[in-house]
């Protein structure tokens, strides 16, 4: 007899009460709530973010024990240009939770090393990335990129080219920077479907182009009708030759023709 069980999964809270919980938990810390497809984000101010993610911590009702990931984002046309983003998961109540902070290149915001010790690999990254600086970091370098890389890739004014490319060159046996050199320029598909290409060939695949086809003899051509045998005085004698009475002609041709005399019968 086969067993079956009833699938389990971990029971998820419903948000009903966090926005009020959360406006009564952080007061004038709170500057923006909303509510979208199912998910809240609370915008907070820059200064007071330690205290407010205490609070989310620690609020009964609330209780969002663990940091799960610190992003940045880039908004070049806002005074304050950058996003910090803490995503927060409450362990006990299975429910998610979104908070924000902004800030420019040179603010730096509060770090929250103190609260989870892993925000230090987290903010390093939002350093290396966005060139976003946090106060009371203890150990505030870069994480993804080179000890001497320039500038910060996920800017959107960073340049796609990057500023200097790093190599290991085998004649020195060691890593060397050089200026950034493209094998080709970098494309700008102007052409309508992509996955087809262009009737030009793209600087850079003149190799991959196919060798021009060699030029063909002109074929030779006559000057006049007269010469293929066309022409009125063709056309007139075909016309002729094709209402001449082909049945009689082939009886009398028939008929001019011998016949060989018959043998008798019972001859050998």
């Amino acid at each position: 007899m086969a067993v079956q069980f009833a699938p389990h999964w971990p029971t998820t809270a419903s948000d009903d009460g966090v926005i009020a919980a959360a406006k009564s938990a952080l007061g004038k810390a709170l500057l923006d709530v909303k509510e979208q497809v199912g998910e809240i984000t609370l915008t907070v101010r820059r200064e007071s973010v330690v205290e407010a993610l205490r609070a989310l911590r620690d609020t009964p009702g609330l209780e969002y024990q663990q940091l799960m990931e610190i992003a940045g984002v880039d908004y070049p046309d806002r005074a304050e240009r950058f996003e910090v983003v803490y995503q927060l998961l409450s362990l006990t109540k299975n429910r998610r939770l979104r908070v924000k902070v902004a800030t420019d290149e040179e603010k730096p915001v509060p770090s929250v090393t103190g609260m989870w010790p892993v925000a230090g690999w987290l903010e390093r990254e939002v350093f290396d990335m966005y060139g976003v600086l946090f106060s009371g970091n203890p150990d505030l370098r870069r994480i993804l990129t080179d000890y001497g890389f320039q500038g910060h890739p996920q800017r959107k004014d960073f340049p796609l080219t990057g500023h200097v490319e790093l190599r290991y060159s085998e004649a020195e046996k060691r890593v060397v920077y050089e200026p950034v050199s493209l094998p080709q320029d970098f494309r700008t598909f102007d052409f309508l479907m992509p996955w087809q290409g262009a009737e030009y060939v793209l600087p850079g695949d003149e190799k991959a182009a196919p060798p021009p086809a060699a030029p063909q003899p002109t074929p030779k051509t006559t000057e006049k009708p007269g010469d293929t045998g066309a022409g009125e005085p063709a056309n007139a004698q075909a016309k002729k030759e094709a209402r001449k009475p082909r049945a009689k002609k082939a009886e009398s041709e028939v008929s001019k023709t011998p016949r060989a005399p018959r043998k008798p019968k019972g001859a050998a």
